[in-house]
């Protein structure tokens, strides 16, 4: 079985007392976080950062590695995949986005509830655990 590796992020800012978080729209319409293929030579994290600023024109600063999840997919061309996505918290000071619009919809930054709300209802499953585990990082570590 061919394996992708991937990598991604939980962008967060601070905007005066709040913290926001960075969602996107992919072009299948569901909610989720910007991720994308390692290329060669490239560390994980380094993946994260590029895919990140490509999807959404937001450069950030990893703080922590979230976690790695694990699912299969079926590709059109090479059959059943097995892809490894590695999340992280990023942080930014950003305000605008610019989406890749050949792969997304939108970039939108929300409250911790909204994006919560959001992606519970259009998001997908396997990210759900991301999303929280972020949010518990942030809130735990004071950024609000």
């Amino acid at each position: 079985m061919r394996k992708e590796i991937s990598a991604g992020g939980v962008v967060f800012r601070k905007v005066m007392d709040e913290i926001q978080l960075l969602l996107i729209q992919d072009r299948f319409g569901k909610i989720t976080l910007p991720k994308g293929h390692q290329e060669a030579g490239e560390t994980i994290e380094q993946t994260a950062i590029r895919e990140i600023e490509e999807e959404t024109g937001v450069v950030g600063k990893i703080v922590t590695k979230i976690d790695t999840i694990s699912y299969i997919f079926t590709h059109p061309e090479h059959g059943e995949v097995e892809k490894e996505v590695t999340y992280y918290v990023v942080q930014t000071d950003e305000d605008s986005v610019s989406p890749q619009l050949e792969e997304i919809n939108e970039v939108v930054w929300y409250s911790i509830e909204e994006a919560r709300e959001l992606h519970k209802a259009n998001g997908y499953d396997n990210n759900q655990s991301i999303l929280e585990k972020a949010i518990q990082y942030i809130t735990k570590e004071n950024y609000i």
